[in-house]
């Protein structure tokens, strides 16, 4: 067993079922470098690492973090619910907000989620999750429900001690269920945030449930810590003429990764996924897309834009399969990227599998560096290069908050605003 899955078990506090989720995951241990899903996120050096698990109170922080985050909220700190920082003023009727652990007291029948498998041995973290999770939020909207004003979720890794110091490293599980019944619609934002500079291990797995005609729009800005470590896993469910459309900005963590999969099930289901994926310093930045067509006439729209500076590396891969029946289907992905330094890494590779007629589908990828007549006709008017660049890099990252308007664009432009210098100066 590797010092990771080891410090990780320790944690453990579950019944039977759990049990042997975990003991499954501790007997396949951690993928290697052959499992394909991994072969370009090594995880060697994590092996080594211990996580002691978080306390069960969450420590204080500076409520001036969350002053731009409005209600209504729901507030995590160090994987545990903070009361005091969350605030469910405004919440609509038909609307239901609340944490995962209170649901787990009242034995809720909505927790027939958790009881989901995952079998493949490269799913450790998902089986872990499943064996660990006693947190997480759980958002149902009932039917032609229509929320006005987003819902924000917030998520801050914080040190362990009271003094700002990180004396140990810390480790928390959350699992998430976001429903949408026949006709509701929402926005969703989700922040990770962080106060000092931890060395901590996120766990999170979200299910996603948008029902006949319902629209969920779900915007989420990953800014953790620089020595931070995330594992976030997205599985979606779409049915008949639902519409999902969501934007990721991934700008901090020492080693992130997510995987976003989405069945769109019923006919006429509609996805927009964009993202950016900004890699500074000697960040790793891993993103995966499974995008499966099942039914007929369903469309899927996939901008993705990475940029990685310094010793930095972005990783991406977009799965599209079109399964044998669903004709009609629309999708397209691209994925262009910047190198910004000599010493920088991205990694590529859009998959387009497809087994039905009467389909639209495409697929690119592009690796270069700033164009250098862009640069030449932006200096020749007087503006400095470190300017020009910062411009360039600004006007390509952007392109996929394109999907986003409103406050949910306006909270998105900010958040990658604040990172712009970086990328260029790295």
């Amino acid at each position: 067993m590797s010092v990771l899955l080891d410090s990780l078990a320790a944690g453990f506090q579950g019944d039977a079922a759990r049990r042997s989720i975990l003991d499954e995951a501790l007997r396949d241990g951690l993928p290697g470098p052959r499992s394909e899903a991994w072969k370009y996120t090594p995880l060697r050096a994590l092996e080594r690492r211990s996580f002691d698990i978080a306390p069960a109170l969450p420590p204080r922080i500076d409520p001036a973090l969350l002053d731009a985050i409005p209600a209504p909220r729901l507030v995590f700190v160090n994987g545990r619910h903070a009361p005091a920082l969350s605030s469910l003023d405004g919440l609509p009727a038909g609307v239901s907000l609340r944490p995962l652990s209170d649901a787990l007291a009242d034995g809720d029948e909505v927790l027939r989620f958790l009881h989901r498998r995952f079998d493949r041995t490269d799913e450790v973290f998902a089986r872990l999750n499943a064996a660990l999770a006693g947190e997480g939020v759980l958002l149902r909207v009932e039917a032609d429900t229509a929320v006005d004003v987003p819902l924000q979720l917030v998520f801050v890794g914080a040190p362990s001690d009271a003094d700002g110091s990180a004396s140990q490293d810390l480790a928390w599980h959350l699992r998430h269920l976001i429903e949408l019944r026949r006709g509701a619609s929402l926005a969703v934002v989700e922040h990770h945030l962080h106060v000092g500079e931890g060395r901590h291990l996120t766990n999170a797995l979200a299910h996603v449930h948008v029902a006949d005609g319902a629209r969920l729009e779900h915007a989420r800005v990953q800014d953790d810590a620089t020595g931070a470590t995330l594992f976030l896993r997205t599985d979606v469910v779409l049915a008949e003429d639902a519409e999902y459309r969501r934007v990721d900005v991934e700008l901090g963590g020492a080693l992130s990764r997510h995987e976003l999969n989405v069945r769109l099930e019923g006919e006429r289901a509609r996805l927009t996924a964009n993202g950016v994926l900004l890699g500074t310093g000697r960040r790793h930045v891993d993103t995966r897309l499974g995008i499966d067509h099942v039914a007929r006439d369903t469309a899927a729209e996939l901008v993705w834009r990475g940029a990685a500076t310094a010793r930095g590396r972005v990783v991406f891969h977009g799965g599209i399969l079109i399964r044998e029946g669903a004709d009609g289907t629309d999708a397209q992905l691209s994925n262009k990227n910047l190198l910004l330094s000599a010493d920088a890494e991205i990694d590529t590779q859009p998959v387009l599998v497809i087994h039905a007629d009467e389909v639209q589908a495409a697929h690119g990828a592009t690796v270069g560096q700033l164009d250098d007549n862009a640069l030449f006709y932006l200096r020749a008017r007087g503006i400095p290069e470190r300017q020009a660049r910062a411009l360039l890099t600004a006007a390509f990252v952007r392109e996929p908050l394109a999907a986003m308007d409103g406050p949910l664009r306006q909270t998105l432009e900010n958040a990658l605003s604040r990172m712009l210098d970086g990328i260029v100066s790295g």
